[in-house]
């Protein structure tokens, strides 16, 4: 994994989130795991630590981080019977003709200059997956593809089959403009139910430009209630005491996690209809697809007909963590 984030994330970092998911059921498994990760990580099994919690340091740093990756297979690449890569594909350069299996993991939209150069030179035992079809066909110009979804560990999260009919809606995600909190606020709004806010604001002078003119504005700790970036324990409270997620995004989202942790808590996601939504959420089951502002609006009156337990047991079927791990490990079957 790059550094940048440690391995698990204390609050922001969905990618760090999953490579420590899945180090620990590779390990439940049975398996050896050796994690290679920015600083502060660790797994249930070894870690080995480079490179800086930066995530705008240089690119001579990141070169010299692909030096250390580089010097690691080459030293190292007869202990593994797998790489499985969530970091940059250059990594993999030491090893990409080794017989030694290597999954590319990609979880947004995949440059495909890279994929092309990496088909083009010698290569064995390599496949790439991504987490969605929508995601898979960013980048599927070459080599053998295969969509493994994300996942999440339903431990982690209570189910609420019940929620008063006053409970808030939630807006979870970087407070980015693609990400649509205006539109949320707009929902809550049209529809008089208070709206929790969590997430992080990006460093960008575009997103804290974005956040002073179009969402602190409104938020008056009352209707519109920003509470900041979250932790697991908050963000399940949060999340269980919803009456819906909203998810108003404004770009082809690779899969969006949020969606499946509140669907953990059974609170169903109301969604546009872009990029991975149709492959995450099951209308009329653990949520609503829908194509406009007005359609999400409406779509908040029918949030009784969704069954909180039934949509929590939907997202386990599918997004189960150990489901998934199995799945990666079975990719070259």
């Amino acid at each position: 994994m790059d550094p940048g984030i440690a391995v698990p994330p204390a609050l922001y970092g969905g990618h760090e989130r999953l490579v420590y998911l899945f180090a620990e059921e590779y390990k439940k498994l049975g398996h050896q795991v050796t994690l290679l990760a920015g600083p502060e990580s660790y797994c249930s099994g070894s870690t080995v630590t480079f490179g800086a919690n930066d995530l705008n340091r240089s690119r001579r740093a990141k070169f010299k981080e692909a030096v250390f990756v580089w010097r690691f297979l080459r030293k190292n690449k007869n202990k593994f019977d797998l790489i499985h890569n969530f970091g940059r594909l250059a990594y993999l350069l030491p090893v990409l003709n080794h017989p030694v299996k290597k999954i590319m993991t990609y979880g947004r939209p995949v440059a495909v200059t890279g994929i092309k150069i990496a088909n083009a030179l010698p290569n064995r035992n390599l496949i790439f997956t991504a987490c969605s079809n929508y995601c898979v066909s960013t980048g599927n110009v070459a080599g053998k593809w295969k969509t493994v979804y994300n996942a999440i560990d339903f431990s982690q999260y209570q189910l609420s089959e019940m929620v008063p009919d006053d409970a808030p809606l939630m807006f979870l995600g970087r407070l980015d403009r693609i990400k649509g909190v205006h539109t949320a606020i707009r929902v809550a709004k049209a529809t008089n139910l208070q709206l929790i806010i969590a997430g992080n604001i990006s460093p960008t002078a575009d997103s804290a430009y974005y956040f002073k003119t179009e969402i602190e504005p409104y938020i008056d700790g009352r209707q519109i209630k920003y509470v900041g970036g979250l932790n697991n324990l908050e963000k399940d409270e949060y999340l269980r005491g919803a009456k819906a997620l909203l998810f108003p995004i404004e770009w082809d989202e690779p899969f969006g996690m949020v969606m499946i942790e509140a669907m953990a808590c059974g609170t169903p996601v109301i969604a546009f209809d872009r990029g991975s939504v149709p492959e995450v959420v099951e209308n009329g089951v653990t949520g609503f697809i829908v194509q406009t502002l007005d359609e999400m609006i409406s779509s908040v009156s029918g949030l009784k007909a969704i069954n909180r337990k039934i949509c929590r047991d939907a997202a386990i079927e599918k997004f189960a963590s150990g489901k998934i791990a199995k799945q990666y490990l079975s990719v070259f079957e």
